[in-house]
């Protein structure tokens, strides 16, 4: 006998605690149906997007991520729930029917949309655990005022345009909150060590950069993350694990800051999978190489060298090693300064 979903016993199960083995409602009048597997599929921006999920019985039902599902107790083959009218009870034996007025109202919650499954939770991600204090004194207190840094670092440079300019229009004021001033320093911190092989200036300058806490601003986190990384390359390069191990805590703040569980593990997944699935500008390179666009060829390296930079300072990832991070960094770093 087919048991519609408003005469059995269900509630709504929270989006990410669906996994296989639980009874869910597909779209109709059936019983509840047990999961056997749910297969994510992502959009173009690594996101889950549709679910693909298969019954136990064969049945799939393809539906969108985004919100509940009504459940049953979990008992197969419909027996979760009475039978919903006195005329089933004579045949089939069971009591306890609803009365009209609820079956009206399940009947209309039922057909009021499609069922939708959200994917089972994925692994639970690591704890992100801050730079303790005694961590963080490993990073110095700046010589005198940001503007001062900025002066000192490009003094031994002049001749040197790009640097002048940056450092010119940083010392007239440095402003943490304006997401340009930001990338200007990010930049010059990046010219003085990888154009200019000078990593003790570009360290001090980093750190301006790296003490600024993540406020949820991505635009303007962009720029940090960029000189806690550069910063965790030149301490690792100069031996100085402690301290770059504190630039590649902090590199993981933003880990921290979601509260939800459920957002939390589906973010981690996405962060792995850029990680196993870096960006490394591979066709731009070999186009700029086979037009002889030899400036074009170094910009489109100088990206992938922060790229590898960003991976080591993550501990490499489950597709590349830190190792051959640094062997490729080191490759990208004869390209750029040739």
């Amino acid at each position: 006998m087919t048991h519609s979903p408003a005469t059995q016993q269900y509630m709504e199960k929270q989006a990410g605690d669906l996994r296989p083995g639980d009874f869910v409602f597909p779209p109709g009048d059936g019983p509840a149906e047990e999961i056997a597997a749910v297969k994510v599929e992502n959009d173009d921006y690594g996101v889950a997007a549709l679910l693909h999920v298969t019954m136990v019985d064969g049945g799939t039902v393809r539906i969108a991520v985004g919100s509940s599902v009504p459940v049953g107790d979990g008992a197969p083959d419909g027996s979760d729930a009475p039978e919903s009218s006195a005329a089933d009870e004579s045949t089939a034996g069971v009591s306890d029917v609803p009365d009209s007025s609820t079956s009206a109202e399940g009947d209309a919650e039922a057909h009021a949309g499609p069922a939708v499954v959200v994917p089972p939770r994925p692994e639970t991600p690591p704890t992100y655990t801050g730079p303790t204090a005694e961590e963080l004194a490993l990073i110095p207190e700046p010589d005198g005022t940001p503007e001062a840094v900025v002066r000192a670092a490009a003094v031994n440079h002049k001749g040197k345009n790009g640097v002048q300019v940056l450092a010119d229009r940083l010392a007239k004021g440095i402003n943490t909150k304006s997401g340009s001033c930001l990338r200007d320093l990010s930049d010059l911190a990046f010219d003085l060590c990888i154009v200019l092989r000078d990593p003790d200036h570009a360290l001090a300058v980093a750190d301006l950069l790296n003490v600024l806490p993540f406020d949820g601003n991505l635009d303007r986190w962009a720029s940090i993350e960029r000189a806690l990384a550069l910063s965790s390359f030149i301490c690792r390069e100069a031996g100085q694990g402690e301290r770059a191990a504190v630039y590649e805590k902090l590199l993981r703040a933003p880990e921290s800051q979601e509260e939800d569980p459920f957002k939390a593990r589906i973010n981690a997944r996405v962060r792995q999978r850029s990680l196993n699935e870096p960006n490394l500008y591979d066709k731009e390179i070999f186009r700029a190489i086979d037009n002889g666009n030899h400036e074009a060829e170094r910009e489109w390296r100088f990206l992938r060298l922060e790229a590898l930079m960003f991976l080591r300072a993550h501990g490499g990832s489950k597709t590349i090693g830190e190792e051959e991070l640094a062997r490729r960094i080191g490759n990208e770093l004869d390209s750029v300064r040739a």
